[in-house]
């Protein structure tokens, strides 16, 4: 029995809150991928050169990246000469299989936030504006109060006007205090911040940042500056620094990552609204390309619908079909 029927049989008759979000969240891009991948196993009885080249189109099309695609379809076709492989029905389950040993690399993936064992855990978060930032801190914020955290939020995005009221608005609504400032100087909301969370004994503070790419070195030079603000307060943070990105973006989001990975060190990667995108391979492209592992998902516009990412889960979401 391959991996992704192991997985199949484990989820499959399960009630489990957290795999019915990944099933109804994902079932766009399974429509379409399980369908075009079906399609080519009814197509092709037999493995030839036009099998592949429909299924390279295929995974692109499925927003996975061409260069990943490219390593990919080499990577298949040397398992199919090896185990002389024919038949397109059994290649279909190797192909899922290959795809979750691809994303998983023989590394211990953690896709859990990092907690600081002294004082409280600092976590940044960056990304363009449109991506839902601040909504996704808002509602890990939520997440992590039901954990029994004490959470802080900080309105350190300066730059975009109504960013500090929205962060405000989430603290609000899931009562959880949010220091703000009246100086243009993100750092100035920092230090408050951090302070106030040493002083009053907070879990988990999250800070929100601007995302000005187009100007990399005043990004560079901000993010600089906070973090040389973090740092004199609580030595060992920022504990996580988290870039949002928008799924429907697609590669675009690829080369966010990629941009933001330059100025400054990501950990981890909250990507949102996955639920409405038709190309859910993004997730398989990101961490390919980048290295940076998923560590949330948006599968849905509720609260509860930010999800912590898991690579099993994604898998029997996008293929359970099959």
């Amino acid at each position: 029995m391959g991996l992704f029927n192991k997985i199949k049989s484990v989820f499959s008759n399960s009630k489990d809150d957290d795999i019915v979000k990944y099933d109804e969240g994902l079932s766009k891009s399974r429509k379409e991928f399980t369908t075009e991948l079906s399609n080519l196993s009814k197509k092709y009885k037999n493995i030839d050169e036009d099998y592949f080249e429909e299924l390279e189109n295929i995974l692109i099309m499925a927003d996975i990246g061409i260069n990943t695609v490219m390593k990919f379809i080499d990577k298949l076709r040397k398992r199919v000469k090896e185990e002389n492989i024919s038949d397109s029905n059994i290649l279909k389950e190797i192909i899922i299989d290959e795809l979750l040993i691809m994303y998983v690399d023989n590394s211990i993936l953690n896709s859990k936030i990092k907690y600081s064992d002294e004082g409280p855990t600092v976590i940044l978060f960056v990304g363009v504006n449109g991506v839902g930032k601040t909504t996704s801190i808002g509602k890990i914020a939520s997440k992590m109060k039901k954990d029994g955290k004490k959470v802080l939020l900080v309105a350190a995005d300066t730059f975009r006007a109504g960013a500090t009221e929205q962060l405000v608005e989430w603290g609000n609504k899931i009562d959880v205090n949010v220091v703000t400032t009246t100086s243009k100087d993100p750092s100035a909301a920092v230090y408050d911040g951090i302070n106030m969370a040493i002083k009053d004994k907070y879990d988990v503070v999250l800070i929100d940042t601007a995302g000005r790419l187009q100007n990399k070195v005043n990004l560079m030079n901000e993010l600089g500056k906070i973090n040389s603000v973090i740092k004199k307060l609580i030595p060992e943070a920022p504990d996580e620094t988290m870039l949002v990105i928008d799924a429907t973006t697609g590669q675009n989001g690829i080369a966010q990552a990629k941009a933001f990975n330059e100025v400054t060190d990501i950990t981890g990667i909250v990507l949102t609204k996955l639920d409405g995108t038709a190309k859910g391979g993004i997730v398989l492209a990101i961490k390919e390309e980048t290295g940076i592992p998923v560590k949330y998902v948006g599968l849905g516009e509720k609260v509860e619908d930010l999800e912590p990412f898991d690579i099993e889960k994604y898998i029997y979401g996008l293929f359970k079909d099959l």
